[in-house]
């Protein structure tokens, strides 16, 4: 299970190095094999988006979700375009490395940025621009962005 933010950064080579907490589980989960992807529903236009990165097996589950849907379906084609399209299997280097391709950097405007946030997600990860992530969170905080919130409503720790 993965939890908490942590900031990390991204070097020259458009790397990010994974925690040392989450290495082990990453090992023994998928041999380090993860599949990074845009993160469909986090993005509004002229605002960077955020990555969603899985290990292997997790994205596999994914994957047998998507496949069911219709072809017929436009919204089914576009999250299949998107989702499945986008996805690109990186291998956590030795180091706790892995290499974020420069097309996803973009589209979560992390390129330019040395600082990323590493969201823990309990089965996945988001990568966020640690400046996109701060504007979000204070969204949330102000209750800006309350959609779904009625589906909640039951919920109670």
């Amino acid at each position: 299970m993965f939890r908490g933010i942590n900031t990390i950064s991204l070097d020259a080579k458009g790397r990010i190095a994974i925690p040392t907490r989450y290495r082990d589980e990453l090992q023994d989960s998928c041999e380090r094999q993860l599949i990074v992807t845009i993160a469909v529903n986090e993005r509004s236009i002229g605002e960077p988006g955020c990555l969603w990165l899985y290990p292997l097996p997790e994205w596999e589950q994914v994957e047998q979700t998507i496949s069911k849907l219709s072809n017929l379906n436009k919204m089914s084609i576009r999250l299949k375009r998107f989702l499945i399209g986008n996805a690109t299997e990186c291998e956590m280097d030795n180091q706790g490395r892995l290499m974020l391709p420069d097309k996803l950097r973009e589209f979560a405007k992390i390129k330019q940025d040395k600082q990323v946030l590493l969201v823990g997600q309990l089965t996945k990860f988001e990568i966020w621009n640690e400046a996109a992530w701060q504007a979000k969170e204070q969204e949330w905080l102000d209750g800006s962005d309350n959609e779904g919130l009625e589906e909640l409503g039951s919920l109670s720790f």
